[in-house]
Formats: structure tokens, C-alpha cells, sequence
């Protein structure tokens, strides 16, 4: 397999505006995930927790998102005020979403017990949208509102193992997880096991605390579809896991901090997300697709139970498929765009980011790409258990 180097430039990514605080106690298991526990005795239906949608007559949309994940021109956002302009709709957009797990914490019992939390749309990160859809705690769409979302979601993310249908999400942005390496420190590193043996690399290794994107790959190494395993592949993943650690190979679990270790040459390698490394505008260090694949992950749009403007949620989220907003969008947020159409007209709005394969990604490349099993509370617990007894949290 060719190892691509990607070409990288400005752009400030979500994951990088994630609270270190909140990456910093998932690894240490912190009362936000305790908190997460007991969830099962919470479950709702579309029978159990109804919601009424009252768009007709109120013209109102809350919003809620991850920080510096929409266009901002000059403090405003062009188009989120557009989409105000054309609707009738009034948006409030707020930041308020800093962390899956904190967030998921925040609202489980208001939505465990079938209460409004007063937001019409939430975009939540792969693992924690499908726990939330598993609980009962989102409205289906009506798909009859989201033309332009049928028609042009692209094919990598139409059918991921947790929600395969998309009957309760839409995502938002995409992005994905490699490998980077400091050029000035070390030679080429081409594949995650490579990054995981190589003696001159020992001690200048991060690995990532979030448990999915670390364990798809120890997965894959011990030939197993992150995608579709058994207890005993994550068992024979963990023990490999905790050899890896045990050898001094790895120098820390790390957020979305690694880049400052990584930049000063403290990490010599690491697995990163692919915004954070556009961000970090370092020629020095390229994001590598590496030979194991990478893992691909969505932030999602989602409507709440109890949400009351559902419809006009619905009309959001398909006013962002128009591929001349959606490309509008990605200029700003440097992740992978997930319509269909947006690259053609980013011909006329940035021709230097058509090729960007961190925003526009190749079918050759994204056949590389991998999702994470869905997994039941019970068994989640388990596993973010046995995984911070791996890494040392």
C-alpha cells in the first residue's frame, strides 16, 4: 500500500477545542463516566416518551454544537444567518458541547426520564450518538423533510453500524484518525504497528485516550474487524495493549493535546486526528494514512425527545446539504465534508482546498476507513474499564 502524506495548511479544528479537563478524567475515570452507569434502567421508546412538535407556530430553532465548528466571518456566522433569512427561522446557536462524555452526562437523567433539555438539535460523536439512538433518547427523522440530505450524503457515511439507516442522524462534519510523526525527530513511520515496535521510537509514543480510536487499530492488529469482534479479540487486543505499555514504548495516552509534545519533539509519533493536524500548520509533521487503515468518525446532528421543533431542525439540516453551503461550511472547519456535490463548488469559492484530502478524501482513500462496533451499555462499561486498566488510568 502507498502511505499518502497529506497536505495540510490553516484551519482550526472541533477536536481541538476539546476541554482537556474532560479527555484528562475520561482516561482517569472520572465521576463523569461513573455518572454514565445505571443507564439501562433508562431506556425510553417512541411510546414510552412522546414529543409534540410545535414548528408551525413557532419559528424558533436551539442549536447546539461543538465550539468553532460553524463559518465565522468578522463575528458573524454568513451561513447560519442565511438560513434565518430564507426559513423565518430564529436560531439560538450555542457552544455548549465540549465533551461526548460530559455532555452525555449532563442530560441522561432529564432524557432518561423522558424530560426536555431544551435544545431542538444536538451533534454528538459517533459512540455517543449511537448510545443515545440504542437508549430511545432521540426522535426519528421524517426523511420526507431532508431532500437534500438523501440525495447527497456521501456513501462512507450512509450506513454506519450504529444508526444503519440513518433514521436518527444526519452528520455534521467527519473526520479521521492516523498517524503523525515529526520529521525533524524521526525517518517515516508508515504503519501503526510499526510506530508500536520500532526501538528508536521508544518512549516517543502517544496513543489516544479515547477508547475507540486506540483500540480499532490494536483490533486490527490482532486481525480482528473492529467493526465486528468477539470478547475474546478485545481480550487478546487488551493483553497486547498492555504489553505495548508494560515495554516503555509509549510515552503517554494524550487528548487532543499531543500536539505541543509532538511539535517539540517530546512525542516522536502518535496517533492524531486529521484536523488537528491541518491545524497545527507544521510542515515539519504530516498526517499519514497509515497500512492498518484509518478510523473514520462523524459528529452528528440529532433531535432530542421532547424536543419541540423538530420540523424545523430537520429544515437546518438540510439546508447544510446544499453543496454551495456545505462548501462554504468546510472552508472554515477543515474536516471532512460530508456532502456530495460541495467539492465542485469549492472550485469557485477556494480552488487551493479541492484536493485537500482532509476536507475532500479520495474513494481509494476512504476504502481504508473503519467504524467501531456498537456496543451495549453493560458490555461499554466493561470495556472503558478494562481499557483504563490497560493504559495505566
Amino acid at each position: 500500500m502507498t502511505i499518502r502524506r497529506i497536505p495540510t495548511g490553516p484551519g482550526l479544528g472541533r477536536r481541538r477545542m476539546l476541554q482537556g479537563a474532560g479527555l484528562s478524567a475520561f482516561a482517569l475515570g472520572s465521576p463523569t463516566l461513573l455518572s454514565a452507569c445505571g443507564t439501562e434502567s433508562q431506556k425510553q421508546t417512541a411510546d414510552s416518551c412522546k414529543s409534540t412538535d410545535k414548528s408551525d407556530e413557532e419559528k424558533v430553532l436551539v442549536f447546539s454544537n461543538w465550539p468553532e465548528y460553524i463559518d465565522i466571518r468578522g463575528g458573524r456566522m454568513p451561513t447560519l444567518e442565511q438560513f434565518e433569512t430564507e426559513s423565518g427561522i430564529d436560531v439560538t446557536y450555542d457552544t455548549d458541547i465540549n465533551d461526548n462524555l460530559d455532555f452525555f452526562a449532563k442530560v441522561k437523567d432529564q432524557l432518561g426520564s423522558c424530560e426536555p433539555i431544551g435544545r431542538d438539535i444536538i451533534v454528538m460523536t459517533d459512540s455517543t450518538a449511537g448510545r443515545m439512538i440504542a437508549l430511545g433518547w432521540m426522535q426519528e427523522l421524517d426523511k420526507s423533510n431532508l431532500p437534500n440530505v438523501e440525495a447527497n450524503l456521501i456513501d462512507s457515511l450512509r450506513t454506519p453500524s450504529w444508526d444503519s439507516e440513518r433514521k436518527y442522524s444526519v452528520p455534521w462534519q467527519a473526520g479521521l484518525t492516523g498517524i503523525a510523526y515529526n520529521a525533524d525527530v524521526t525517518g517515516e513511520v508508515t504503519s501503526f504497528e510499526e510506530m508500536l515496535t520500532r526501538s528508536d521510537l521508544k518512549g516517543k509514543v502517544g496513543l489516544l485516550t479515547e477508547m475507540e480510536d486506540t483500540m480499532a487499530f490494536m483490533l486490527v492488529l490482532e486481525g480482528a474487524d473492529p467493526e465486528d469482534f468477539t470478547d475474546d479479540e478485545w481480550q487478546s487486543a487488551i493483553a497486547r495493549l498492555e504489553e505495548v505499555v508494560g515495554s516503555g514504548q509509549v510515552r503517554r495516552f494524550t487528548g487532543n493535546d499531543y500536539i505541543r509534545d509532538l511539535k517539540s519533539g517530546n512525542l516522536a509519533a502518535c496517533m492524531a486526528w486529521s484536523g488537528d493536524i491541518a491545524a497545527a500548520e507544521d510542515e515539519r509533521i504530516p498526517f499519514v494514512q497509515p497500512e492498518e487503515g484509518l478510523n473514520i468518525w462523524s459528529d452528528n446532528m440529532m433531535v432530542p425527545n421532547r424536543a419541540e421543533h423538530k420540523t424545523n431542525a430537520e429544515m437546518l439540516m438540510d439546508y447544510y446539504y446544499d453543496p454551495v453551503v456545505a462548501a462554504t461550511l468546510a472552508a472554515w472547519v477543515w474536516y471532512i465534508c460530508p456532502v456530495e456535490g460541495a467539492r465542485e463548488e469549492m472550485e469557485r469559492i477556494d480552488p487551493s482546498l479541492v484536493d485537500n484530502n482532509l476536507i475532500f478524501p479520495s474513494e481509494e482513500f476512504l476504502a481504508t476507513t473503519r467504524d467501531f462496533m456498537v456496543l451495549d451499555e453493560k458490555t461499554r462499561q466493561q470495556y472503558e474499564s478494562d481499557f483504563r486498566q490497560a493504559s495505566g488510568g
